[in-house]
């Protein structure tokens, strides 16, 4: 099958008309527009760092490939449109949660047991992802786990009292951004803009949707490392403030 839109065209479509509504409506209950912009941008500096060396070496080994001219050009093993992802997602998903306010009047100290939680709950998820890397259709969604756990510890053990209390915001600003990249990425799936690979995942797949679950849960896992970094990043400007 040819695929009907290159990688770029489907930011184009799919990616750049919801950030222009995103930024044209934008409100800043959460915190000051120069919060929530720095809060942002650092975000998707992070982001992009932190996800090329762990998607590239996923694309060499063939968990996932490109359609046939969809690419236009490549950095390492991945795509241009890929980088333009890591940095995009966190900019709709910031200017989205930034709509919806927080309690920042909360004290940051959080007793050391209490924080401790926070590191025991992604060391779960830790031993999960390992336990799913035994099998080779655990590669794609074991590596995702792991890959995630430094996030969540650092998150978790930093507030999540914080980010309990302030549960609505926080899933509210996590599930709207992920159920349009759920829809976005099914379209580019059926239309082969790339392809995940049947040998290194699970088959298991969102019902109705027909999503892949490694699919769904990356793009539930970093939209929710965007929203509970900065929730937690304006809770810490004010206090500091």
């Amino acid at each position: 099958m040819t695929p009907s839109l290159t990688y770029l065209q489907f930011h184009a479509v799919l990616v750049l008309p919801a950030l222009a509504a995103l930024a044209l409506t934008a409100r800043y209950r959460l915190a000051s527009r120069r919060v929530v912009l720095s809060g942002t941008a650092l975000l998707a500096a992070l982001a992009l760092v932190y996800t090329t060396p762990w998607d590239n070496y996923l694309v060499l080994r063939g968990v996932w490939w490109y359609g046939e001219g969809t690419v236009l050009t490549r950095l390492w093993a991945a795509p241009l449109g890929e980088y333009l992802f890591f940095v995009f997602q966190p900019v709709g998903v910031g200017l989205w949660v930034a709509r919806y306010g927080v309690d920042t009047t909360r004290p940051l100290a959080i007793p050391v047991p209490t924080r401790a939680l926070g590191l025991l709950a992604a060391g779960v998820v830790a031993a999960v992802g390992v336990a799913l890397l035994d099998d080779p259709a655990g590669l794609y969604l074991g590596s995702l786990l792991v890959w995630s756990v430094p996030i969540l510890a650092i998150q978790w053990a930093f507030g999540w009292p914080f980010l309990v209390a302030e549960w609505r915001t926080v899933a509210v600003g996590t599930l709207v951004p992920t159920l349009y990249l759920w829809v976005a990425d099914r379209i580019a799936l059926a239309l082969g803009v790339w392809t995940l690979s049947d040998q290194y995942t699970t088959g298991l797949a969102i019902p109705l949707l027909g999503l892949p679950i490694e699919e769904a849960i990356f793009f539930l896992l970093t939209s929710l490392f965007v929203v509970q970094g900065l929730v937690l990043y304006a809770w810490l400007c004010d206090r500091w403030g």
